[in-house]
């Protein structure tokens, strides 16, 4: 997340039947949720995120947080930006050594053992559990539209993805998304789901059209939506705050809520960074039905917060084929272990820990009944949720900070982390970022130049806090690698 100083200029993303129980359950500060009127179970939970935040610490037994960094380079407890401070913890864990210590060499070794380890630590300790039944989700057509993106015929599609919530009727969610394809394709197209909306696009184009300096951080070419339907793709708008709130009081409501029947979650459950990848699959699910698409080149994309969903969906579901992971930091690709930026503990404080598994708050702990934990007690990093795309295509953007991708944002440690996964993709055949295996000594190429040469890309252009200069070497990148053919120009 961009720090408060930054966020009014450049956050811009672009594109879960159990046994019924009559106890009262607590809530924070000794309260409890009264019963419903039928009698059947308690009222969702109606907490601040303070309160929410404060009831996951005292599962923990969290007695006291560090506090984040603060994004103002002017205050005295500013975030470190010296690089020569940025590396506290040097040695990540190895990404192909299994927990007994042995080396992994095959992929088979791989699949069976390394990954299943991975996944777990993350589920467990980072990004939570999607619980094991997580209610139907049933998708309709609210309108179908004829429209043209440019100059090219398209037909669009509203649909809406209700959740059942039957097991708790006072929770309700409607997942939102448009589905855009071109009118005139001979044959089912890929399609790339953006987190995002078609109000928001609407407000960015507005936006722009009154601020140049937002126009100058987003750069002159066409909209994504624009180039995804010229190469002859379809796109998706999958609105992440229709499948759950961005906040730590929305953890009582939309789809953690519902799964949880409006209480409190568990450590090792799912914050919103899983849930909105949830909602991405479950829009997947609709797409493989859909004769018009070709459901095995489905790729999802996001930025900043929803750069840190694009990559968590990748990794959890193996059904996407391509990631365009944008400007994603601390969460996403930037390791938990650099000192630069934003680091865990502004994941850990009230403002963002909704993002995370409630466990995770153990490495922010300066005081608990276990003692104190930091990022180094982590058993995974970043580079390893990269690893877990592989061999599939993942391409890694990143902006300037002169033009407001802040370096809050650890760019250089984001490349370090994207060097370390290359490891796993060669192991399973892929071609890496090409720069050898050395992350602690990995420089960033100079801007604008992208090493696009295998499934695992980097590249960081010219702009701002968004992922818009790089579609245009995206989606050629992707196209190749996709055997996807971009048709003839009219």
């Amino acid at each position: 997340m961009m720090p408060a100083r930054l966020r009014g200029f450049g956050v811009l993303c672009i594109p879960t039947l159990g046994l019924l129980t009559l106890f009262p359950v607590a809530t924070a500060g000794g309260q409890t949720s009264a019963p419903s009127a039928a009698g059947d179970q308690p009222q969702p939970l109606k907490w601040t995120a303070a309160e929410d935040h404060r009831n996951m610490m005292e599962q923990l037994g969290i007695k006291a947080l560090r506090p984040g960094a603060n994004g103002d380079e002017k205050a005295p407890d500013h975030a470190n930006y010296d690089e020569s401070k940025a590396n506290p913890f040097p040695d990540w864990p190895d990404v192909l050594t299994l927990k007994n210590g042995k080396q992994v060499t095959s992929a088979k070794a791989w699949w069976k053992q390394r990954r299943p380890e991975i996944v777990e630590d993350f589920e467990r300790e980072v990004v939570g559990r999607v619980p094991a039944h997580v209610p139907k989700v049933t998708w309709s057509v609210a309108s179908t539209t004829n429209k043209t993106s440019g100059s090219i015929p398209v037909i669009e599609r509203q649909l809406v993805g209700r959740v059942d919530n039957a097991t708790c009727p006072q929770i309700s969610v409607e997942i939102q998304m448009t589905l855009v394809l071109p009118a005139k394709a001979t044959g089912p197209v890929p399609v790339m789901i953006m987190f995002g909306s078609q109000a928001f696009l609407k407000r960015i184009a507005e936006m722009m059209a009154k601020r140049p300096d937002l126009k100058a951080m987003m750069g002159n070419d066409p909209p994504a939506t624009e180039q995804l339907i010229a190469d002859g793709w379809g796109y998706a708008l999958l609105d992440p705050g229709s499948v759950q709130p961005d906040n730590g009081a929305g953890l009582t409501r939309g789809i953690i809520g519902l799964v949880n029947k409006g209480q409190a979650r568990k450590p090792d459950d799912w914050g919103a960074l899983r849930a909105w990848g949830w909602g991405a699959s479950r829009a997947l699910d609709y797409l493989e039905a859909d004769k018009a698409v070709n459901a095995k080149q489905v790729g999802i994309e996001g930025v900043s917060r929803y750069g840190k969903a694009a990559l968590v969906t990748m990794a959890f579901d193996q059904r996407f084929a391509v990631v365009l992971v944008g400007s994603s930091g601390e969460g996403g690709v930037k390791p938990h272990r650099r000192n630069f930026g934003e680091a865990v503990e502004n994941l850990t404080g009230s403002g963002e820990y909704h993002w995370m598994a409630g466990n995770f708050l153990k490495y922010g702990a300066s005081e608990a009944t276990f003692g104190s934990k930091n990022a180094s007690d982590i058993p995974v990093d970043s580079h390893e949720l990269i690893a877990l795309c592989a061999p599939r295509p993942a391409f890694i953007s990143y902006g300037i900070p002169e033009k407001g991708d802040a370096k809050w944002l650890d760019q250089q440690g984001s490349y370090m982390a994207t060097v370390a996964a290359g490891r796993v993709f060669r192991l399973l055949g892929a071609k890496d970022l090409g720069v050898g295996d050395d992350y602690r000594s990995a420089k960033m190429p100079p801007v604008n130049s992208g090493l696009l040469n295998g499934k695992l890309a980097w590249r960081q252009h010219d702009g701002g806090h968004t992922d818009a200069p790089n579609w245009k070497y995206f989606l050629p990148w992707a196209d190749k690698l996709l055997k996807h053919n971009a048709p003839a120009s009219p």
